[in-house]
C-alpha cells in the first residue's frame, strides 16, 4: 500500500480511503455521460435516461461528501447545487409517473 499512498500523495491510511472514495465518487459520475450516451445511440435521438439522474444523485452525493472532508467549500458549494437540482429532476420524473 505504500507505493500507492505515495504515488497519490497521501499521509495514512485514512486519506486514502478517501483519495479511493473520491475516485470513486467521479466514477459513478462519469457513468451517467455513458449511460446517457447509450441510451442516445440506442434510440437514434438525444434522450435523457432516469438512470442518468440516478447515477447524477449517486456521484454527487459523493462527490460532495468528499468535498466537504476536503473542507473545499468552491466544490462543495457545486455539488451542493447539483444535488438539488438532481434531486429535483427525480421528484418532477416521479411526480409525473404518479399523476
Amino acid at each position: 500500500m505504500t507505493w500507492l499512498m505515495q504515488v497519490l500523495h497521501v499521509d495514512n491510511q485514512t486519506e486514502l480511503a478517501w483519495v479511493v472514495f473520491g475516485f470513486s465518487a467521479q466514477l459513478m459520475f462519469t457513468a451517467r455521460f455513458l449511460i446517457q450516451w447509450i441510451a442516445s445511440e440506442r434510440a437514434k435521438s438525444s434522450v435523457m435516461p432516469v438512470a442518468f439522474w440516478y447515477f447524477s444523485l449517486a456521484g454527487g452525493v459523493m462527490l460532495l461528501a468528499y468535498a466537504l472532508y476536503r473542507k473545499d467549500p468552491v466544490f462543495v458549494l457545486g455539488q451542493a447545487l447539483g444535488v438539488v437540482i438532481y434531486s429535483r429532476n427525480l421528484w418532477l420524473i416521479h411526480a409525473s409517473r404518479k399523476a
